[in-house]
């Protein structure tokens, strides 16, 4: 199977102390029902941890579920860790409780589209599939 053929894969992941992970879940099977190969990290991780998994399983996507309020601290560090691995081509995406405004911040420095609570599935899944056939790496450049 060529690489651009191959399933969209997607890493969700809980980092720091949050320990609610319904909505985790509830998106890790709708991106699943929606044809994608989905990693769950379980709860608890770090932004290390995190990115390890990432090129370990070799994602299309991290998303991060983030309640905590935590973000401004978790996505930062995750991106900065992303290009320190040289993961330009992986979308750094999520949703959560997060502010409006903490959103375009997290966006403008480089975070994909923030998803709050109540986001409909096709809204998410479509922009994940727009992302990776945009920016995938293509073969003879891997």
């Amino acid at each position: 199977m060529r690489e651009r053929e191959r399933p969209i894969r997607v890493l969700i992941a809980k980092v720091g102390l949050d320990g609610h992970d319904r909505g985790a879940r509830v998106i890790a099977a709708a991106l699943r029902d929606a044809g994608m190969e989905v990693i769950y990290t379980g709860l608890r991780q770090t932004p290390e941890a995190v990115v390890r998994t990432a090129i370990e399983e070799d994602v299309d996507v991290i998303g991060i579920s983030s309640l905590s309020g935590a973000h401004m601290t978790i996505f930062p560090r995750v991106l900065e860790l992303m290009r320190a691995h040289g993961l330009d081509d992986v979308l750094l995406t999520g949703g959560g409780t997060i502010p409006p405004e903490d959103a375009a911040r997290l966006e403008a420095m480089g975070v994909g589209r923030l998803f709050p609570p109540g986001t409909p599935m096709r809204e998410i899944t479509d922009y994940i599939r727009s992302w990776v056939l945009e920016h995938r790496r293509s073969p003879a450049s891997s």
